[in-house]
């Protein structure tokens, strides 16, 4: 489970890479009631009863489309960036100082998917998480989900563990320091033609009915909502531009 303790290797922060911030501002405060506070040009935070829980801005890589980002907690997001090289991934943007709230880079694993790393200064993570309207879960999709198990490892310590669900077995990352109930991703095989890409689950109170209004609101859904037994009820979704996320009421 995620939560705001945000242990070294666990997701501390996301953002959505938009071509055109004020649609999309307007997409997601009406499907999640966000609101958006614009912090500096073309970046601002959602926050949810004045609570930041995700952020998004203008896109600037050259060649990027719209798509959210994950970050994971580094302690030393320079010692990181060496360990993604060695490892086998792409350092896209060295690490560099988000002046008086932290540290942070960008990266692209060895099967395409792109993260990045946050260390924290005065801003140590999201204000919210695993709470309704908030990042609840995150999840890689990539051709061989075992293919990657050993770059994340070397990476970020991450345990990984399969889980047994019905005949097939999800594999599920905890920090390397995490407890037993530390567990906060999971890794899948990507659907045939797609690209690889981590993929943010948000917790929503009704699934279906959030289902239906990114529909309604121009966004996307893709496959029947599903549900799984001891987990909750969930949806792949995308929003009006293509960027992919997931929505999911959790059991209780």
């Amino acid at each position: 489970m995620l939560t705001t303790e945000f242990p070294p290797g666990s997701p501390c922060w996301v953002d959505l890479g938009s071509l055109d911030l004020e649609t999309t501002t307007e997409f997601y405060s009406g499907l999640f009631g966000w609101r958006f506070q614009p912090v500096m040009e073309g970046y601002g935070f959602w926050q949810s009863d004045g609570k930041t829980v995700a952020a998004a801005g203008s896109v600037l890589e050259e060649g990027s489309g719209p798509a959210w980002m994950i970050y994971f907690h580094a302690p030393d997001c320079d010692a990181t960036a060496e360990a993604v090289q060695r490892a086998g991934g792409t350092v896209r943007a060295r690490p560099f100082d988000i002046e008086g709230q932290g540290r942070m880079a960008q990266f692209t694993d060895p099967a395409g998917a792109e993260f990045a790393a946050w260390q924290p200064g005065g801003t140590r993570g999201l204000d919210l998480v695993t709470e309704p309207g908030s990042l609840a879960w995150a999840e890689l999709h990539v051709p061989d989900p075992d293919g990657v198990r050993g770059f994340y490892q070397t990476v970020f310590g991450w345990r990984i563990e399969d889980m047994k669900m019905g005949d097939l077995a999800y594999p599920v990352v905890s920090p390397e320091d995490g407890g037993a109930d530390s567990a906060m991703a999971g890794l899948m095989p990507l659907e045939p033609g797609g690209r690889a890409h981590w993929l943010p689950y948000f917790e929503v109170p009704d699934c279906d009915t959030t289902a239906a209004r990114c529909q309604t609101s121009g966004g996307s859904v893709h496959g029947p909502v599903d549900e799984v037994p001891g987990v909750g009820r969930m949806a792949f979704l995308s929003d009006p531009h293509g960027a992919r996320f997931a929505v999911i009421t959790s059991s209780p």
